[in-house]
């Protein structure tokens, strides 16, 4: 069987609380179901390295990376170190240099986990976004000039490339043609942003010609958060651009009960590089050393790990045993109601295996 090897980094906060039963959970169930085996390696990259070292990511670090066939990332970000850092000295940079391009973020409403909206039954909140992942709004392109003065001034550029619009809808209308409902929605504002918003527009208008059989519209940003809230049944496959993608995912993930759950995939569809998988919620550090982190939605993103490396069964048991977990409803963390550590949960997870 193939070896894959796997570039940890836990990181900062509940990072490594939260990864650690992941591994386990992963070890678990390829012991069980097989399909290959994974070498782990663990990177001390983090903010207390980077304060012992003055780095976050060594000189080498990069080409470290780039030796591995995925990375599963736990969280960055301290309070004590600026995000100039961590999350645009390791994160961002490695979505760049990685051509990670497609940011997955799936958001579905598990039977055993009470939504805040009302009456939404289980399965009825079914939803997969496609977050470009590069480029737009969270290029690293303007300045500041006057810095700290009456002048001050700053400049934001949004960047957007016909080639980067196109790769990454591409992507959600092919994931769109094989999911049930084959359906698909674009993210946009070009009423108010005329130029790489329409940009976006004209390239997911010519995209769509090719996929007669997905059932493809366009939504302002502002009507789809109502819509995330109001209706969010309604949606399937969602494609949006970095920033309304990321703002977006955070309310799907609230809506289906918790961050806890928010698993998340950071891929290179033509696997130059290696993609990385990390759990949405961030280091939250108001509590870490707690043992209270909700372990799953890392685990979740094992998931789509395995998904990656073609470890299919593997993955799909991990659902399965998620899902099992929370629709019995006895070993809950605290952010779902319960009461459960974060240990405990992970190893709800492996008896379901």
């Amino acid at each position: 069987m193939a070896t894959s090897r796997i570039a940890v980094i836990a990181g900062d906060g509940i990072g490594p609380e939260v990864i650690e039963p992941a591994i386990q959970v992963v070890d678990a169930v390829i012991r069980k179901f097989g399909g290959g085996t994974l070498e782990w390696n663990r990177l001390p990259w983090s903010s207390a390295y980077y304060k012992q070292t003055g780095h976050i990511v060594p000189s080498d670090g990069w080409e470290t990376l780039a030796k591995h066939d995925a990375i599963l990332l736990g969280a960055v970000g301290s309070p004590d170190v600026p995000e100039t850092v961590t999350v645009h000295g390791l994160l961002l940079p490695m979505r760049r240099k990685f051509d990670q391009y497609v940011n997955l973020r799936p958001a579905y409403l598990y039977d055993g986990v009470p939504s805040p909206l009302k009456n939404k039954a289980p399965g009825s909140i079914d939803m997969i976004v496609y977050r470009e992942n590069t480029e737009g709004e969270y290029a690293p392109v303007g300045g500041r000039l006057y810095e700290g003065t009456a002048a001050d001034i700053a400049i934001q550029t949004a960047v957007f490339t016909r080639r980067g619009c196109e790769r990454i809808i591409r992507a959600a209308f092919e994931a769109a043609r094989k999911r049930p409902r084959k359906k698909l929605t674009s993210i946009t504002k070009s009423n108010a942003l005329p130029f790489g918003m329409v940009l976006w527009d004209d390239v997911f208008n010519s995209v769509k010609k090719e996929y007669p059989d997905v059932q493809a519209g366009s939504l302002l940003v502002d009507a789809a958060a109502m819509d995330f809230v109001r209706k969010p049944e309604v949606f399937d496959v969602v494609v949006a651009s970095n920033l309304f993608g990321d703002i977006l995912t955070d309310l799907s993930a609230m809506v289906t009960g918790s961050v806890g759950l928010a698993s998340s995939a950071n891929i290179n569809p033509e696997r130059t590089f290696p993609s990385m998988f990390e759990p949405v919620h961030g280091s939250a550090p108001d509590i870490a050393g707690k043992g209270i982190a909700n372990p799953l939605a890392a685990i979740l993103s094992t998931a789509l790990m395995l998904d990656h490396l073609t470890m299919t069964a593997a993955a799909d048991a991990i659902r399965a045993a998620v899902a099992a977990v929370l629709k019995e409803g006895k070993v809950m963390s605290p952010d779902l109601g319960g009461t459960a550590s974060t240990t405990q949960v992970a190893e709800a997870v492996m008896a379901a295996i």
